[in-house]
């Protein structure tokens, strides 16, 4: 095994251990006596943007989202700066391309490097294959990098 699969191993096996104990149904909020729409989840049910961020992201692409994380240097590619998005797509937050990134991976070289872990199936293990929760972490997630353009 390569060097380079073998730390996208550790960063999947780090995720899913580290996050799985935080989403236990023991420790999400209770709903009495409401049956929720399936598409619908209380804003607490998934942790937030800015948090997934810092627990998943800021690892490769630094707190600031600027790609100069501990971990870049380790990498064949740097990751890109997430800051730039807009910029990079006319002035506009592209948020189906990042959905779609989050959700299936980065698919081509654009993006940054393959090292990048495909988040989709890592979201649908910890949330018990829950399809609302999924696509509620991948809008938390995509609201926080849309917060954190360049103007």
């Amino acid at each position: 095994m390569t060097s380079k699969y073998a730390l996208v191993s550790l960063l999947f096996l780090h995720f899913v251990c580290s996050a799985a104990g935080q989403n236990s149904p023991a420790s999400r909020p209770v709903v009495a006596n409401r049956q929720l729409d399936k598409d619908q989840l209380p804003p607490t049910y998934v942790p937030s943007g800015k948090q997934m961020y810092k627990e998943y992201c800021a690892a490769c692409h630094g707190p600031d989202g600027r790609g100069r994380g501990p971990l870049a240097s380790s990498l064949t590619k740097r990751p890109p700066d997430l800051t730039t998005l807009a910029k990079r797509h006319g002035g506009q937050f592209p948020e189906e391309y990042v959905t779609a990134v989050l959700r299936f991976g980065p698919g081509f070289s654009a993006h940054g490097s393959s090292e990048m872990p495909v988040w989709g199936p890592i979201f649908q293990y910890l949330e018990n294959y829950n399809e609302a929760a999924v696509r509620q972490r991948i809008k938390n997630l995509c609201e926080f990098l849309k917060s954190i353009q360049e103007r």
